[in-house]
């Protein structure tokens, strides 16, 4: 086995995959969406969970979201 390979004797770099950032940012978003409304409808029943501790998860799951799908949006205009 070598450890280096000249130059001339290396393949080309293949082409970069095409993705569609914006699907799946929308899809980890509806994620969390989903997420809050659980936590939302167990809110009325008594369960063993931290409420504060669930919802800042869930708000800074979002609000990642968002900026991904902000971002991902801008790269493609």
């Amino acid at each position: 086995m070598r450890l280096y390979v000249p130059h001339a004797e290396r393949r080309p770099q293949p082409e970069p995959a095409t993705t569609n950032d914006t699907l799946a940012f929308a899809v980890g978003l509806g994620g969390w969406l989903v997420g809050l409304a659980v936590v939302l409808g167990m809110l009325a029943a008594p369960a063993p969970f931290d409420p504060a501790r669930v919802l800042t998860t869930i708000g800074v799951g979002v609000a990642l979201g968002l900026i991904g799908l902000l971002v991902s949006r801008r790269r493609r205009t």
